[in-house]
């Protein structure tokens, strides 16, 4: 098989059983599969940390569209950065609140700032960044 190296590894067998009871709940047709996500999956956050590369994501919040001048602050910080902000998704949950989900692209470093500063604004409830790739780097 070209382009596929084979390896071996040594694990403890209770290791072994709880990865292959994981990799059954999630569907992984093999050990194999599920160790190539893990290392794609520590790529990706290593790609993050760097900070200075190329990334993709999403900012997901959840506020209370009530909270006094909430909306107007989130708007603003949005359009602040229209460079990385790629599209927003605004969703209506119930009377009162809001999910909004960001879908951004740019440096490691300048979207976790765009996110903290989302996040971390008066009245959002909840929020969360989801860090992946833009896929150049890996196979």
């Amino acid at each position: 098989m070209a382009g596929i190296t084979r390896f071996g590894m040594s694990i403890d067998s209770s290791l072994v059983k709880k990865f292959d009871a994981l990799n059954a709940k999630k569907g992984y047709a093999s050990r194999s599969s599920a160790i190539q996500d893990l290392i794609r999956e520590k790529l990706v956050e290593e790609e993050w940390e760097a900070g200075d590369q190329e990334t993709v994501g999403t900012i997901t919040i959840v506020y209370n569209h009530h909270t006094r001048e909430l909306e107007h602050a989130l708007t603003d910080m949005q359009h602040k950065s229209f460079h990385q902000i790629v599209s927003a998704l605004h969703v209506h949950l119930d009377p009162h609140n809001c999910l909004e989900v960001l879908v951004v692209k740019g440096k490691g470093q300048d979207i976790k700032k765009i996110a903290d500063r989302l996040i971390g604004t008066r009245g959002v409830k909840h929020g969360k960044l989801t860090m992946t790739t833009t896929g150049k780097e890996l196979a």
